[in-house]
């Protein structure tokens, strides 16, 4: 089968951001003597072509991450992407293809693959809310709650899933959760403290569990409310009391079968923490050309 080439166009990570993160990984998979197994059973002189293919249907993300884990080991390896980031793939789908020396290829696989599996599950969960919510305006969107050193990663992989990102870090938006609130000792004073705090560029999100958190909230004025763990029907009660005055994020227990209830209720967001802190990873194999 041939993937799906119309692929959603997300502007691709450069390859310096990329490179310290597959240097590390081959380093660490090297060890202290190399790829002991095939050097011992692969002639050095050996060209061989490898094959990237897919196992099962989804969204490819990552192919650089792949394109470096075997241009890092041998620059004179051939890299040919055939369903470039963002295209819809079948089991049986060519991927991409690799040739060069045998050995370089076999050191390079595992580590090329992982980061190709993991992100195309990221892209491919993304792609599954995306659609669950179509007809709606609310937009997937996923959480800081990513594995640590992965974090531009993963959310890059959702941005090609279809998604949204929220912040990257503690130091790009100000979000008052509720430990803040118990801290300072209220939402009133925990808004004003961090509105005298922060630059003018600078939003604010409140998180609230209560309709009542969120009246205070928006008499003091924020720019965002993330409506945390709300049935829908409280969800909606919240969107008509904000009445477009900030952006509606909705969180908490947000399943594929859940999100198309929730995207009812008119929010404007739908956040999810386990599109990059536990979604599976999308089979994908390097299968042997020659």
């Amino acid at each position: 089968m041939r993937p799906d080439t119309d692929a959603r166009q997300v502007t691709p990570l450069p390859d310096v951001m990329l490179e310290p993160q597959v240097r590390a990984a081959l380093l660490e998979d090297l060890g202290r003597a190399g790829d002991i197994t095939t050097d011992a059973i692969v002639p050095a002189s050996l060209r061989t072509r490898c094959v990237l293919a897919a196992r099962q249907k989804g969204i490819v993300a990552g192919l650089d991450m792949a394109r470096l884990s075997f241009a890092l080991v041998d620059p004179t390896l051939r890299f040919t992407m055939h369903a470039p980031d963002g295209s819809r793939i079948a089991p049986g789908d060519r991927i991409a293809t690799v040739e060069g020396s045998a050995r370089s290829i076999l050191i390079g696989e595992r580590v090329g693959l992982n980061y190709l599996s993991h992100l195309s599950g990221i892209a491919s969960a993304t792609d599954g809310v995306v659609h669950a919510i179509a007809g709606t305006k609310a937009r997937v969107c996923c959480t800081r709650k990513t594995t640590p050193g992965l974090r531009a990663l993963q959310k890059y992989a959702v941005r090609v899933g279809g998604g949204a990102n929220h912040r990257f870090g503690l130091d790009d938006a100000v979000l008052i959760k509720d430990n803040h609130i118990a801290i300072a000792g209220g939402v009133s004073v925990a808004v004003e403290r961090a509105r005298r705090a922060i630059g003018h560029l600078v939003k604010i999100e409140l998180e609230v569990d209560t309709l009542e958190q969120l009246k205070e909230g928006l008499r003091i004025g924020v720019d965002a409310v993330l409506l945390d763990n709300m049935p829908p029907p409280t969800l909606r009660e919240a969107v008509a009391m904000v009445a477009g005055r900030a952006i509606t994020e909705a969180s908490g227990r947000v399943t594929p079968e859940t999100a198309p209830a929730i995207a009812e209720t008119g929010v404007d967001l739908i956040s999810i923490g386990w599109l990059t802190h536990s979604v599976s990873v999308l089979d994908i194999g390097l299968d042997y050309a020659d």
